[in-house]
């Protein structure tokens, strides 16, 4: 057997759990133990891939109640009054001002009053896929007419966003966050803007965006996070977490945001080997934030990432208190049986480390590296029958993987 540095195997083994972590080697920590590697990426519980925090929703007049356009203003025209239908938007009857407004829709179908005022009251009852369509036929009526309103174009780009329809809102976007004439930018549509060219892959200019608005509104939360996930993403640590703590501290409800700082954090620790006084404060620091977010989202998921901060810290018998309840659970996922198993290990509680982990192999069955850790349970208790099958299901899984080999020759004589 080959002793190791514990704190070597401290980083290593954080490495394993951060998003975007190539698998580096960790080993053992106290007594003589074999040498483990870390497990495939799939094994453990990452980032959201692709969060889109719900927009900031607007309070201004361009999606409660919009100006009449000039051809409205009469108490009656040649295409139809839509004056009550208006009346009802303002007075915040939007089921009734969508009916109204429909029906003069219906009888005169160049009335780009009625279908932005149709579009407006659907906006607002959340039916956002219904007010792009009646948004984008008033703006089609109006260009048509010459008389192109920017309150439809504001209402039509998000309505764009909230379906997802990014190719589409950012041609208004852009149009809406350059009009002249502006006082001062408007935060929250500077903020679409991003959204869409970050979701549309412009990331430089999404940055730009983000940024912009975030002068305009500094505790537009929802920016702030994005600017903290594009720093992330490049592997800008340290601007990460500045952007993400701005995020939180802007909006202390904003789980995404904690989440990623959680691993901003942890990759942080990471990188700097995981050991010494900086390391230690970050690992602090993810355990502070993965604790909010488990006030914010009581999940498997958001246990799982406070007990990798845990087990960074070297504490390791919280870490298992964390995952114990999502543990017992019959539909416990496999990456959280598996990081339960480690943290029972490392507090040198086998019979449950070996329990966690026999169960995240019947989940997870093709993990190589479950069976590293389950092997070398087995192998403590000297179960070395047991120990040996582990490793050799490991190396069948990981052929290129010389420890297994290693580890199993040296229980063999043993297995009887």
């Amino acid at each position: 057997m080959i002793m190791h540095n514990r704190n070597a195997q401290r980083a290593a083994l954080m490495a394993l759990f951060v998003f975007a972590f190539a698998a580096a080697a960790f080993a053992q920590s106290g007594a003589t133990r074999p040498r483990r590697v870390s497990p495939e990426a799939s094994t453990v519980q990452n980032p959201t891939t692709n969060p889109t925090p719900t927009p900031v929703p607007r309070t201004t007049a361009q999606t409660a109640t919009p100006p009449r356009s000039a051809a409205a203003t009469s108490a009656a025209n040649s295409s139809g009054d839509t004056t009550r239908a208006y009346a009802l938007l303002q007075q915040k009857q939007y089921d009734a001002a969508l009916k109204e407004a429909k029906q003069i829709a219906a009888a005169a179908p160049q009335n780009e009053e009625a279908w932005k005022i149709a579009g407006f009251a659907e906006f607002n009852l959340k039916q956002y896929k219904e007010a792009a369509i009646d948004l984008q036929r008033a703006l089609e009526l109006q260009r048509a007419a010459g008389s192109e309103d920017a309150n439809t174009v504001d209402a039509l780009a998000q309505a764009y966003v909230r379906t997802e329809e990014f190719e589409k809102a950012l041609p208004l976007l852009v149009t809406a966050t350059t009009r002249g004439g502006a006082a001062q930018p408007d935060a929250a549509l500077l903020y679409y803007r991003g959204l869409a060219e970050y979701r549309t892959g412009k990331q430089a200019d999404a940055e730009r965006s983000f940024n912009v608005a975030v002068k305009a509104d500094p505790k537009n939360a929802a920016s702030h996070f994005y600017l903290g996930r594009i720093a992330y993403e490049r592997n800008g640590t340290d601007a990460a977490i500045q952007a993400l703590n701005r995020a939180t501290q802007s909006d202390p409800r904003f789980a995404e945001a904690w989440t990623l700082l959680t691993y901003a954090y942890l990759r942080r620790a990471a990188a700097a080997g995981g050991t010494g006084p900086k390391a230690d404060a970050d690992y602090l620091n993810a355990i502070r934030a993965s604790e909010t977010l488990l006030k914010l989202r009581p999940d498997e998921a958001s246990a799982a990432l406070n007990a990798q901060a845990l087990v960074g810290a070297q504490q390791y018998a919280r870490a298992a208190a964390a995952l114990e309840r999502f543990g017992t659970n019959p539909n416990a996922q496999g990456p959280t049986l598996y990081l339960l198993g480690v943290a029972h290990s490392r507090a040198k509680n086998m019979p449950k480390a070996t329990a966690a982990l026999e169960r995240a192999a019947a989940k997870t069955p093709d993990d190589a590296n479950i069976y590293r850790e389950l092997g070398y349970a087995y192998e403590v208790a000297k179960q070395y029958a047991k120990a040996l099958a582990a490793y050799e299901k490991g190396a069948a899984l990981a052929p290129n993987d010389a420890d297994f080999k290693e580890n199993a020759e040296r229980v063999r004589p043993f297995a009887k």
